[in-house]
């Protein structure tokens, strides 16, 4: 089976076809493009972009520092949704460790009005 997928690894956006069966890649404009279209077939992972709640003020911006399996994504959301920060937060600042592999981390500074 041969299946079609754009990377998304850099700006390129090459058109990728990976044989399945023999998991061979083609239209790869770079040795990424291969290792994508491989593990975007047998384990696709994501990087999670989200915000966090603030106990005195508007929501911070977080992401997780490593990509996660994408079947993990939902469960990862559930762990974001339920964090609430009422202390000062630099950018890379670690908010939850071990979530799947990877952390979350602020992505924007953030100060409590005191």
């Amino acid at each position: 089976m041969i299946k079609i997928d754009t990377c998304i690894v850099c700006p390129m956006g090459c058109e990728l076809e990976l044989d399945t069966e023999k998991m061979l890649v083609r239209g790869n404009g770079c040795p990424r493009g291969e290792q994508y279209a491989k593990t975007e077939y047998t384990a696709p992972m994501r990087i999670v972009t989200s915000t966090v709640k603030c106990e005195f003020g508007d929501p911070i911006p977080v992401k997780t520092d490593r990509p996660i399996p994408k079947k993990k994504v939902h469960e990862c959301m559930k762990i974001i949704n339920g964090l609430l920060i009422s202390d000062d937060v630099t950018v890379g600042d670690v908010l939850k460790k071990g979530v799947f592999g990877s952390n979350i981390v602020a992505t924007a500074n953030w100060r409590r009005d005191k």
